[in-house]
């Protein structure tokens, strides 16, 4: 067997079929736990050890630093890690620009703005577009996020109030559509004034690049001869632009595309399926069509109520339905409890006999739909003396581990190194955060309607979004699941809360 053959051993017959369809299309959905970052390392291992690609021409891009940092560890242990690029999509950009920006502007690169830098100017465009209106730090959070919503939805300023209008959408901070679109270009000329760009005016501009310039973008496209894409039900317009840019429109047909529709849960941040599933449409015949349906990660139990909580969806032709690869396991369990805080000392309690015999604490999260569910957890968990970490939908907490530090904690994670996990610490966790993690022991908290789905929306684009994360929650889990729910929030509410319609 010569090396190139020994990338493809211990995949089974459609990972291999995906790792050795090496030219044009291929599209690989992979449900949770089926081995899709395997897979697509060793179709890169393959494709370089054997010599069909260059691989100062591989790109692979993920949605994550984490992600980015396993992908090019599992492609070094495959002898390839350090002539392949693995990165994010900002990081990708952000090299590509650094390479060319000579060629094509006289003044020096911008400066990136750092994490506080964008709330900071939105105060002042804030204060120039509506005069004295008072904001804290959650209207300034709303406010970047509905700025980085209207940008990598392509929607320029002028539009937004026409496309608010279209999809009945209202601006944060009780502003009308114009006024907010006022807002963002302050902001836009605040970030000027400063010689500033953010996350987003990376993509933005290495598309101008692309478009604008043909001798920096020959020279990006070099770089960029076979494209891998990961979590691809999760791109945004912005991003799916880039990277039909990177292909020359379509020129170069040599793109793979890895994703799960029922995985698509950050639709309100301008992520859509659409892309994934029409991928055909786009790029004509594929070379290669795979789906991937055995979940290696989660026991028959959990797959089993996985494929329940998608069986009733509108969509269920669009998700796949998985097979578990492994042996029986415990089943899934259920709880009512009386109030959030009985909850909260139930699982803390659960875990804690769990760890007495012999599980590690770090084999253990608990998962809440919002932040605001997270503390009583994190007080309970004290109350029995376990150390935890908190992972929010903006990411680690400063209330991480319980009071130990958190500056190098978050510094690897950064850095897609973080170590706490071997710290003995139980992870909580929304369950937005937890996308891309597992656990051997998973406690989903707060399932009962108004919590999962939240609001209880009506039949629609918003109720399947919280089915698709219920999913997501569920296939966390490696071993065992267990969901709850308290009746009331302090054990004294005359109208009870009712178990969620997933579960």
């Amino acid at each position: 067997m010569n090396a190139a053959d020994t990338m493809l051993e211990g995949l089974d017959e459609a990972q291999r079929q995906a790792a050795t369809t090496l030219h044009g299309p291929v599209r690989i959905i992979a449900g949770a736990g089926a081995g899709k970052t395997r897979t697509v390392t060793r179709r890169i291992a393959y494709a370089c050890s054997s010599e069909q690609w260059d691989p100062s021409g591989v790109l692979a891009v993920t949605f994550s630093v984490k992600a980015a940092a396993e992908m090019r560890e599992r492609l070094r242990q495959l002898g390839v890690g350090d002539a392949v690029s693995a990165a994010t999509f900002h990081s990708a950009a952000l090299q590509q620009l650094r390479r060319v920006w000579e060629d094509v502007c006289d003044g020096p690169f911008p400066h990136v703005a750092d994490d506080g830098e964008p709330k900071r100017i939105i105060d002042v465009a804030l204060r120039r577009a509506c005069g004295d209106l008072e904001t804290d730090e959650l209207t300034l959070r709303n406010v970047h996020d509905e700025i980085n919503w209207a940008k990598v939805s392509l929607i320029a300023p002028a539009d937004y109030p026409r496309v608010c209008a279209a999809l009945h959408r209202r601006p944060p901070a009780e502003l009308d559509a114009q006024r907010f679109a006022d807002v963002i270009d302050c902001y836009e000329q605040e970030k000027t004034a400063r010689g500033l760009i953010d996350f987003d005016d990376i993509l933005l501009i290495c598309c101008h690049v692309l478009d604008e310039f043909d001798e920096a973008a020959a020279l990006i496209r070099q770089s960029v001869r076979w494209l891998t894409v990961d979590e691809y039900q999760d791109v945004s317009p912005l991003q799916h632009r880039l990277m039909m840019l990177w292909l020359g429109e379509g020129e170069n047909r040599n793109v793979c595309v890895v994703g799960d529709p029922a995985q698509t849960i950050y639709s309100f941040a301008g992520a859509s399926s659409y892309d994934l599933l029409a991928f055909a449409d786009q790029f004509g015949s594929l070379a290669a069509d795979v789906s991937l349906t055995t979940d290696y990660r989660s026991t028959p139990q959990i797959v089993g109520y996985a494929n329940r909580v998608l069986a009733q969806s509108p969509n269920r032709a669009d998700y796949l339905r998985l097979t578990s690869a492994r042996e029986d396991g415990v089943r899934v369990g259920h709880t009512v409890y009386e109030s959030d805080m009985d909850e909260a000392r139930g699982v803390a309690g659960r875990i804690a006999r769990m760890v007495s015999r012999g599980v590690d604490p770090a084999d253990c999260a608990v998962l809440t739909r919002i932040n605001a569910q997270q503390p009583v957890i994190g007080a309970a968990l004290r109350g029995v003396g376990l150390r935890y970490r908190v992972r929010r939908d903006a990411g680690w907490s400063a209330d991480a581990m319980g009071g130990d530090p958190v500056a190098r904690q978050t510094l690897l994670t950064s850095l897609g190194a973080d170590d706490t996990a071997r710290l003995g610490a139980v992870t909580i966790s929304t369950i937005h955060a937890s996308k891309g993690l597992e656990f051997k022991h998973v406690f989903v908290i707060g399932c009962s309607e108004g919590l999962l789905p939240y609001g209880s929306p009506m039949d629609g684009d918003a109720l399947e979004e919280e089915r698709r994360l219920t999913y997501v929650a569920v296939t966390r889990a490696e071993d065992s699941l267990h969901v709850s729910y308290a009746r009331t929030k302090d054990g004294f509410s005359a109208r009870p809360r009712v178990p969620s319609r997933f579960l």
